[in-house]
């Protein structure tokens, strides 16, 4: 038996990008034992996993912080005698902690983000518009560095099934045979991945005034909380699950719902692992940039032809024009007509 030590920190969206990935390599390899590094708060969505993997929490911004706490970590890690190191983020931090790994005979291997080809897809001038390998793409060759190749089959945490609704049933309700649940995620971290709020409630009205729809508003915060009440003053129906779900009961409902609207974020990743369609809209990013939800439909994938995008990998970057006009130009029809044909079909 080879112990395999995994580590990737950060963000949410990506590290739930590894679960296809790690599942599929655990049931691959049942002879080994996989151990993912990461934050405590990501623990949730690894629970359906095989047997023959752990998670360890990496304390950051506690006993685990700085140069000292990776010391500290190190030495937590170093007796579990581990063969090989996946560094699926290469970081600071996982540079320092594979260095030291590579110090002691551990084969490391790391992930090629492929920095250099996405400036080239996001620079200003000369675009290389072209699909750039994925994030699931890149996870697996780090493994196959390590010996291990990969073919992935993975459909959802839930395997063929979906998540226990009865266990939500209390917080959420029971939904009625003919009933179709969507969500809808209209926040990111980033305004170049946001659809204007004006126009996304379009999109709400428009679903909220159906009968035998329900919409679930997803988020997280104040801003996005005062937004959504001023939605639900005015379109009642809809249900705002802000506080009332930690993560596994956001799983298990997320699985039972139909659709997901979902900007260029971690909800769009979360659907993903539950087998649930997104209709996922881009502004400043681009799918090529190899973010794009495990099995999504690309045509699902909202956006607009415009010269200037994608300008971000991330969606960080101030709008060159100012406007965001790669989001303002998306009208509530282009999305209301991805969701219908999903719900009606």
């Amino acid at each position: 038996m080879a112990r395999i030590l995994i580590t990737r920190f950060s963000a949410l969206g990506d590290v739930a990008m590894t679960i296809p990935v790690i599942c599929s390599l655990a049931k691959q390899y049942p002879q080994h034992h996989f151990t993912l590094l990461s934050r405590i708060s990501f623990q949730p969505l690894f629970a359906e996993m095989p047997s023959n993997f752990s998670f360890i929490d990496a304390q950051l911004t506690g006993k685990h912080k700085g140069i000292l706490g990776l010391n500290q970590l190190y030495s937590e890690l170093k007796p579990l005698q581990f063969d090989y190191l996946a560094d699926l983020h290469d970081v600071l931090r996982t540079k320092y902690l594979r260095t030291r790994f590579k110090w002691n005979g551990v084969k490391v291997a790391v992930i090629d983000k492929g920095r250099d080809e996405k400036k080239r897809l996001v620079q200003k001038n000369n675009k290389v518009f072209t699909q750039l390998a994925t994030s699931f793409e890149r996870y697996v060759d780090v493994f196959k560095q390590l010996g291990l190749p990969i073919n992935i089959q993975f459909e959802s945490v839930y395997g063929e099934s979906k998540g226990e609704l009865s266990l939500i049933e209390p917080i959420v309700g029971k939904k009625q045979d003919g009933d179709k649940w969507i969500g809808i995620a209209p926040f990111a971290k980033h305004d170049g991945k946001i659809y204007p709020l004006a126009l996304q409630e379009q999109v709400v009205a428009h679903f909220a005034n159906k009968p035998g729809i329900r919409v679930f508003l997803f988020g997280g915060g104040a801003k996005e909380q005062a937004v959504f009440e001023s939605w639900i003053a005015k379109y009642p129906s809809l249900t705002s699950l802000i506080g009332k779900l930690n993560m596994s009961m956001e799983l298990n409902l997320i699985s039972h719902l139909d659709v997901m609207l979902s900007m260029d974020s971690a909800n769009m990743h979360l659907a993903s692992l539950v087998h649930t369609p997104v209709v996922s809209v881009w502004g400043a990013t681009h799918p090529y940039a190899g973010f794009m939800g495990w099995n999504q439909n690309y045509e699902n994938a909202v956006q607009q032809n415009i010269a200037c995008r994608p300008c971000s990998v991330f969606g960080q970057k101030p709008c060159h024009r100012q406007d965001y006009v790669c989001l303002s130009s998306i009208s509530p029809n282009q999305i209301i007509e991805k969701i219908e044909n999903i719900i009606t079909h």
